[in-house]
């Protein structure tokens, strides 16, 4: 027999999501109209050259679209190997570094495990570990921003965090930890420590993979979307022990990486001199940024071991936000993270896209009263 009730409400219905989930916000990044220079995001200007873009479409045409891809793609996590130095069974390639940093939460944290972060880091990891329930532990920076590793270590060691954080160079402030310093953290702690090596192609310090011979707790995170040049495509991968790699694999979803993404990868890392130029140009654009940006008197500026930079003046963040924009041009607003309130973040652009940059904010600082949201 039928049963005649009414239809729960939407309102009702909501409360079966998760508080954690509830509690979140969504990840939005805003795009204006009207924007010519978007340096918000720290991507890089080049786009691929036009024979390698031909070149994909002629392996574009072998691909069965029909089929399923692997679960993990063979000839690329192969190259990736071969590139960093490791074992192919080290890799685990993934639809972007993001989508492995929720592949940590599945696999690592169950409600109440101790988390340590440091502040301010990109804020995806606190958001994943609030996700799992996780109990947290924020680590403070010292007063030039750069990670506290003595705090860090000291932290990981107290609470016996079965995850612990370390972003070098660290978005949003561009700073590196020195191998000294991670490998403190990683010897404090019994749990696992994700080095997420996002800009690692700008980091002076080098690379940490040589800490996975000593340490089978170290997890290097990767991402193809900034050195690479590859932010449209969604690819990133860990590195980290084959038994832990294995594990993983049962936590995440399959066929994240699909065959497209792949060849495209694999077209880019068969032209090494492309990724090697391509590198030398933004740190040339990043300095030359923060050579003028330092040059102007109402500005102070972090210096940057990454492919942006980080800068306050004496007027408000979010009025000199808008002038930008107003301007055609789109920076970042820091004031999400308490200890960066008042700072602006720009990424690297091409020599017109700084200039534009640059131009547009030596007007807007003339324009916007000192200390006032006009």
């Amino acid at each position: 027999m039928a049963v005649n009730a009414a239809s729960p409400s939407i309102d009702d219905l909501l409360q079966h999501i998760r508080p954690a989930v509830r509690e979140r916000s969504e990840y939005v990044v805003d795009m204006p109209s009207g924007i010519d220079v978007k340096l918000n995001q720290n991507e890089s200007p080049f786009d691929l050259p036009e024979d390698l873009k031909d070149e994909l479409l002629d392996a574009y045409r072998q691909v069965e679209m029909n089929r399923y891809p692997t679960e993990q793609p063979d000839q690329l996590r192969h190259a990736l190997a071969e590139h960093d130095g490791v074992d192919p069974d080290c890799i685990l390639v993934g639809n972007g570094s993001n989508e492995i940093t929720y592949t940590f939460g599945l696999a690592f944290l169950d409600p109440g495990d101790p988390v340590v972060l440091p502040r301010p880091m990109f804020s995806l990891y606190e958001k994943v570990a609030r996700l799992q329930d996780a109990d947290l532990t924020v680590v403070p920076p010292r007063k030039d921003f750069g990670f506290d590793a003595d705090a860090l270590a000291d932290a990981a060691a107290d609470t016996d965090a079965a995850l612990t954080i370390l972003t070098t160079p660290n978005n949003p402030t561009g700073l590196a930890m020195t191998l000294d310093e991670i490998e403190q953290v990683v010897t404090a702690s019994s749990g696992f420590v994700v080095v997420d090596e996002a800009y690692v192609e700008f980091n002076p310090e080098g690379p940490a993979v040589d800490l996975l011979n000593r340490h089978p707790n170290v997890l290097i995170l990767r991402t193809l979307s900034k050195g690479f040049g590859l932010a449209g495509v969604r690819l990133g991968y860990l590195i980290a022990h084959p038994r832990v790699v294995r594990e993983l694999m049962k936590a995440r979803l399959p066929f994240m990486v699909d065959r497209f993404a792949e060849q495209t990868a694999l077209a880019v890392l068969r032209r090494p001199g492309l990724i090697e130029d391509r590198v030398r140009r933004l740190q040339a654009s990043i300095a030359d940024l923060t050579d003028a940006l330092q040059a102007m008197d109402p500005v102070d500026v972090v210096p940057s071991q990454a492919n942006f930079v980080i800068f306050t003046t004496a007027a408000p963040a979010d009025a000199l936000q808008d002038r930008l924009a107003e301007r055609g041009v789109l920076v970042r607003n820091m004031g999400g993270y308490p200890e960066l309130d008042g700072y602006l973040r720009v990424s690297a652009g091409t020599e017109a896209e700084n200039n534009a940059f640059l131009a547009a904010l030596e007007t807007s600082l003339s324009e916007i009263p000192t200390g006032t949201g006009a």
